[in-house]
């Protein structure tokens, strides 16, 4: 269990995927390009190649967690990450229900 300050840590914003990429060294991850409304756009590395193609999230808006220390995947850097829901089966990557302003605050 985590308490509500624990939880109110977590920085999680709006954007909207400008690219996406296979990842060069990795079958099951794709390279992402998000604008979350910072001067320049995050790069995210996401393990859902197997349940979306690249360019079918070209201008999707997604929810980021925004203030996740950048981690090293396979040698590609990601600057956060990304919510999605799995069943076990398939993975649906969490999205505003109607559009809203890059950088939107999730509460």
């Amino acid at each position: 269990m985590v308490t509500i300050e624990e939880f109110s840590k977590m920085e999680l914003r709006v954007g909207t995927v400008t690219s996406t990429k296979p990842h060069p060294n990795a079958d099951r991850l794709l390279v992402l390009t998000v604008d979350i409304g910072e001067e320049t756009d995050r790069q995210l590395v996401a393990g859902i190649r197997a349940h979306y193609r690249p360019e079918e999230l070209v201008g999707r808006q997604l929810v980021v967690v925004a203030n996740l220390q950048p981690a090293k995947l396979r040698g590609v850097e990601s600057q956060g990450m990304l919510l999605a829901a799995s069943d076990g089966e398939q993975v649906i990557v969490l999205r505003p229900e109607k559009r809203v302003r890059v950088g939107s605050q999730v509460r």
